[in-house]
């Protein structure tokens, strides 16, 4: 149990690029619900003007995620760091894009405390903000994924990655009673 409480003490920013999608935003931030992120941020104008216009019409965040975990607008990711007193100086800053040179996510070393920015669904992120990183990986697939899907991806390996390194018991079943639905009380037949 200690190995699992040390993951969830953890660090974990999520930097979308522009997003444009409120219905993504949604669905990262479910997805930062179920992977215990501490903050979620955003450059550009395109959501908040998407979802003045959408509302609730969209919403994928069925968990009602916003309630717990910050969802908020800066400036710009050059130098995140020295622009909010919420993140760590020791946080890494961790560029997901399919960007040329970058890290195959399944080589990839989680740090600690991580900033990950993800690139927009129809662009990608700035050259600066890659050159200002102090890793750049993406996630090897046949196309270009979601922006929600990748944050997934990438948390999901965080999580997988953390469980190994901390010898995780694969007989310990606290994460699945913790995670489940209050409806779903299965078993694996002994």
């Amino acid at each position: 149990m200690n190995a699992m409480k040390s993951f969830y003490n953890l660090q974990v920013t999520i930097a979308l690029t522009n997003p444009k999608s409120p219905s993504n935003v949604g669905s990262v931030m479910r997805a930062a619900g179920n992977y215990n992120v501490d903050q979620v941020l955003y450059t550009g104008k395109r959501y908040q003007q998407a979802a003045k216009h959408v509302g609730q019409k969209h919403n994928t965040d069925t968990k009602n995620i916003l309630n717990k975990i910050p969802l908020s607008p800066v400036n710009d990711f050059i130098d995140v760091k020295a622009q909010l007193e919420t993140i760590s100086p020791a946080t890494k800053i961790i560029c997901v894009d399919l960007v040329e040179g970058a890290t195959p996510l399944p080589y990839f070393e989680h740090p600690e405390q991580a900033l990950y920015i993800f690139g927009p669904e129809d662009g990608t992120i700035s050259q600066a903000v890659v050159d200002s990183a102090d890793e750049v990986v993406y996630v090897p697939t046949h196309g270009c994924m979601n922006l929600a899907a990748s944050v997934n991806v990438l948390l999901y390996d965080r999580l997988a990655k953390s469980l190994i390194n901390n010898n995780q018991s694969q007989s310990d079943d606290t994460l699945i009673r913790k995670s489940r639905d209050t409806n779903n009380k299965v078993k694996v037949k002994v």
